[in-house]
């Protein structure tokens, strides 16, 4: 009688041992955090990098931050443009204006400002970069402004109106973007 029930046991066994590998290939732990090998791959972004057709009056390379849309454009040749999705700042810090990329970093320390101490005493004086850091995996530095186009560790915040000014990444995106821009590159942030 034993035996009877032993065989269709130890088949139910096997099956959830089997079943829990599969689940464990596709999950590891540190994803929750940004540091697992799913940390780069582009299923975490609400809005998925594409190249659209762009009608602006921008030469090739050009940043174009649209702020109303949340979407920021690197103008290719031939009237099309990369489109990424960007979070970006919340109702009274959203900005306007042209700069260039003053500087470049990867996996930048943060300094916040004094404007943003006062308003969040709780804040670390400074951070070192890394997978905590809220300026993620990259940041280019927008002329004489606090602010930056800078990578996240919050993708759930990409499309949203969340930030001081900066303008939010999934560190894919503003990793892809890093590569494809340089220092000087011009930054034209239309707030509509």
């Amino acid at each position: 009688m034993i035996r009877i029930f032993a065989a269709p046991i130890a088949a139910i066994a096997l099956l959830a041992v089997t079943a829990g590998g599969a689940f464990a290939e596709e999950y590891d732990s540190r994803d929750i955090m940004g540091g697992g090998p799913n940390f780069f791959r582009g299923g975490a972004n609400p809005i998925p990098r594409t190249t659209v057709m762009y009608n602006g009056n921008y030469a090739p390379g050009t940043i174009v931050v649209n702020t109303a849309e949340r979407r920021l454009y690197l103008v290719l040749q031939n009237g099309q443009a990369l489109r990424y999705g960007i979070g970006v700042g919340r109702d009274g810090f959203r900005w306007g204006g042209v700069h260039k990329i003053t500087a470049k970093k990867e996996w930048p320390d943060w300094t916040p400002p004094s404007q943003m101490i006062a308003r969040r005493p709780d804040l670390p004086r400074h951070m070192k970069g890394g997978i905590e850091n809220p300026l993620g995996a990259r940041a280019m530095y927008l002329g004489s402004t606090l602010y930056r186009i800078h990578g996240s560790n919050e993708p759930e915040t990409i499309g949203q109106a969340v930030s001081s000014g900066c303008f939010r990444m999934t560190n894919d995106d503003v990793t892809d973007l890093y590569g494809r821009v340089s220092v000087g590159t011009t930054v034209v942030v239309l707030n509509n």
